[in-house]
C-alpha cells in the first residue's frame, strides 16, 4: 500500500505558483502569500486576492490541488471593509 502525497499551489494570475500548507475555500479573501486576510479588511489599500477556481488532479501518488486567484482591485477591496 503506497502512500499519497498531498500538495497545494497558489496560481497567481501571471502563471507564477507558490506551496502552501493549508486548504483555502472558493471566493476567500487571501494576502500575497496565501494566507486567509480576516474580514472586515481594515482599509482598501493592500494587496489581495480571491479564489475564483480550484483544480485538483491525482497522479501517481500524489495530489496536487490549484487554488486559482485573481488580483483584487480598489474598487473590489471595498466590498470587503
Amino acid at each position: 500500500m503506497g502512500m499519497t502525497l498531498y500538495t497545494r499551489l497558489l496560481v497567481y494570475p501571471d502563471g507564477d505558483t507558490q506551496e502552501i500548507p493549508h486548504d483555502l475555500r472558493m471566493n476567500e479573501v487571501v494576502d500575497l502569500n496565501g494566507f486567509p486576510l480576516p474580514l472586515p479588511l481594515p482599509t482598501d489599500r493592500m494587496i489581495a486576492y480571491r479564489v475564483f477556481k480550484k483544480a485538483t488532479s491525482l497522479e501517481r501518488g500524489e495530489e496536487t490541488t490549484r487554488y486559482y486567484v485573481e488580483l483584487l482591485d480598489r474598487i473590489d477591496l471595498q466590498e470587503y471593509l
